[in-house]
């Protein structure tokens, strides 16, 4: 047995992921690059509230989801140094 790439599911081992939107997700999460400067303004320079709508401007912007912008962030965030 191993895991799903992208959720951690359990799937056989002749299986890549345990579904096709799970690759697509993990393969668009890929793509996503958040630049440093970004990561500035956004923890250091903004409020939450205004946090929150930078995030959702930058995944319109970019034309990317918007849930997997914020777990690019979330994770990224953490391997910057700053508080999520």
């Amino acid at each position: 047995m191993s895991n799903c790439p992208y959720c951690g599911k359990k799937i056989a081992m002749s299986k890549a992921f345990c579904s096709k939107s799970c690759k697509e997700n993990y393969f668009q999460l890929v793509v996503i690059q958040i630049p440093k400067p970004f990561f500035k303004r956004i923890f250091v320079l903004c409020t939450p509230e205004q946090r929150g709508v930078e995030i959702e401007n930058f995944a319109n912007r970019h034309g990317w989801r918007l849930d997997l912008v914020k777990k690019k962030i979330e994770e990224d965030a953490v391997k910057f140094g700053y508080a999520v």
